[in-house]
């Protein structure tokens, strides 16, 4: 990201504390990120979240749960045979963040951010068609998704990138390997507007070292009602590059705070 493009997005939301994933502090002076949500796999478990979409065409009995706290970290399962209400695609994901007075709302002219972390194995491969791993929607059936984290092929490489779909504007993209039977740290932000009033960034680090760092400004991140966050795996079984097999995800250290 260049300089300018930085300094932008530093006063928009306000600079970031929490130095385990890069963000510099803000001054005292300046709005600040106020923790709102840090479930624990281990206390809270699914209870975490606001809903749970485990095999909601109830596919594959079988092989249920698929999402389901494990330790300290969240597991997402994905069989070959799991098929989603639309039999072309295949679903498991948690939605919202639950807290003892509620789920959090997030609401235009908002800023808030996540960070935490995923283990994607091998197993779990970019393809040819959509595999979202997070994703930003407004609540209710049918709606489309504001971003999406996902994992795809580009010119036969596997990539992990963020795109704004209703804007039509990719974030950034960076190589799918590094990341391949590690923890990677998540840090996403998002200032919740209509039109071009929002604005996002979003970065990734394994080990300290940061692989992705980019923002966007000046974007549309905002449809109806509120915003709510997505994640899991989403995927399309129409890939055509033969990466589709029985997977899974892991999720820890979720985190969220808004901008105040």
């Amino acid at each position: 990201m260049n300089t300018s493009r930085r300094s932008v997005l530093g006063a928009a939301l306000g600079g970031a504390v929490a130095a385990s994933v890069g963000v510099s502090a803000t001054p005292a002076s300046a709005a600040s990120w106020v923790l709102k949500w840090s479930p624990s796999a281990y206390t809270d478990g699914l209870n975490a979240f606001e809903t749970v979409e485990d095999d909601r065409a109830d596919s594959h009995p079988a092989g249920q749960p698929h999402i389901y706290p494990e330790s300290e970290h969240w597991r997402f399962n994905m069989h070959m045979v799991d098929r989603d209400t639309m039999t072309d695609r295949q679903r498991q994901e948690v939605t919202g963040l639950r807290t003892p007075s509620g789920y959090l709302q997030w609401l235009p002219g908002q800023t808030w951010r996540v960070t935490y972390s995923m283990y994607i194995p091998s197993s779990l491969k970019a393809t040819t068609t959509f595999t979202h791993i997070m994703q930003m929607k407004e609540p209710g059936s049918g709606s489309s998704p504001i971003v999406v984290q996902s994992l795809r092929r580009v010119d036969g490489a596997q990539t992990i990138e963020l795109q704004l779909p209703i804007s039509g504007i990719m974030v950034g993209r960076t190589s799918l390997d590094p990341l391949h039977d590690a923890w990677t740290d998540v840090d996403f932000q998002i200032k919740v507007g209509d039109g071009t009033s929002g604005s996002v960034r979003w970065i990734l680090k394994k080990s300290g070292t940061t692989l992705i760092d980019k923002a966007r400004t000046g974007v549309d991140t905002f449809l109806a009602d509120r915003v709510r966050p997505k994640w899991g795996i989403y995927r399309s079984l129409g890939d055509t590059s033969g990466s589709l097999q029985d997977t899974h995800l892991l999720l820890r250290n979720f985190r969220g705070y808004q901008l105040l």
